[in-house]
């Protein structure tokens, strides 16, 4: 029923060509990827409580207010990254009016209506991790979903970009796909073992001195270097899945989605060097978060090249998957 009546608003507008349905695409993700850097922004500017209760900002206002406990910079770059949410909403709105206009298929629509779904929700996240005062396990999960909203944002785009009365195209052979997919469990260990580094380092979001966040109790020097072991680990992964499909042939396609995600990762791990011997400045720790969005952006296109939709033959039918593994 909502999907109907999304239909008729739909209606109203002009149809979106298939490039402007990519751009959005992309716009999104984008703001999927920019929102979870502006929120390590609020976390090194120890801005997580400048906004200390939620939905409201203070309690009977939702916007900042004079308030001697709290600073007014603070204030600002916490309520300025709730704002940012309602730009991010607007946007995941876009993808579904274009794509429900275009009447894409099923699949496109379900990736799509995930983008205003999932922001609200994250959006509820964000308010549980004020109301716990910013617990470290909270905030991880925060910054896991935001990065999980980033891979479902580029799956989006990849998929917008693919002929709806197209057939399923294997584009590497069985094994190389596995080994993708492990090194997707790779990059989702990393970033949960950064998120452990966060809960133990020194950024807690907060500096109140009367009543200070709790922080995982484990040594940091620990956790960076398993987070530093598991990147490590996907890098090689990665290297091994570069030589596998140089020896089958790759397309294009794959070929510079490869060498990106490649690059990011090399890059990503230079800025982490850094901050470990500069004691994790809170200028670095922004790029790394950027970094790590997109080195999930990057792993996810490289993913969705792999299995890929073409246009049917006018001759063809349907009947099962075509296989392409060059």
């Amino acid at each position: 029923m909502l999907n109907r009546a999304f239909q008729r608003l739909a209606d109203l507008f002009p149809m979106p060509s298939l490039r402007v349905q990519r751009l959005i695409a992309f716009v999104v993700v984008l703001t999927q990827a920019g929102i979870s850097v502006t929120g390590a922004v609020v976390r090194v500017t120890a801005s997580g409580l400048g906004c200390p209760t939620w939905p409201k900002c203070f309690p009977g206002s939702y916007t900042p207010t004079t308030v001697a406990e709290v600073p007014v910079l603070h204030q600002v770059v916490e309520f300025s990254n709730r704002m940012l949410t309602f730009v991010v909403v607007i946007v995941a709105a876009a993808i579904v009016l274009a794509v429900t206009r275009a009447r894409r298929r099923r699949e496109v629509l379900v990736y799509a209506w995930l983008m205003p779904g999932g922001t609200v929700l994250q959006a509820v996240i964000g308010g549980i991790t004020v109301r716990t005062g910013l617990l470290w396990w909270t905030v991880a999960v925060h910054l896991l979903a935001s990065m999980l909203m980033v891979w479902l944002a580029t799956l989006l785009w990849a998929k917008v970009g693919e002929p709806d009365d197209g057939i399923d195209t294997v584009q590497a052979p069985k094994p190389l796909r596995l080994l993708t997919i492990l090194s997707g469990a790779a990059l989702t260990a990393t970033l949960i073992a950064g998120t452990l580094v966060t809960g133990a380092g020194p950024h807690a979001g907060d500096k109140s001195i009367e009543k200070p966040v709790a922080r995982l109790q484990i040594e940091v020097v620990t956790l960076v270097h398993l987070h530093a072991e598991l990147l490590v680990a996907y890098l090689a992964l990665l290297v091994g899945l570069a030589c596998g499909l140089a020896a089958v042939g790759m397309n294009k396609s794959i070929r510079t989605r490869l060498i990106l995600v490649i690059a990011l990762v090399c890059a990503q791990a230079m800025i982490g060097i850094v901050q470990y011997f500069t004691h994790v400045p809170a200028a670095l720790v922004a790029f790394h978060v950027g970094g790590a969005a997109a080195c999930v952006a990057a792993t996810a296109a490289l993913w969705a090249a792999m299995r890929t939709r073409e246009t049917l033959p006018a001759n063809a039918t349907p009947t099962a998957d075509k296989k392409i593994l060059a």
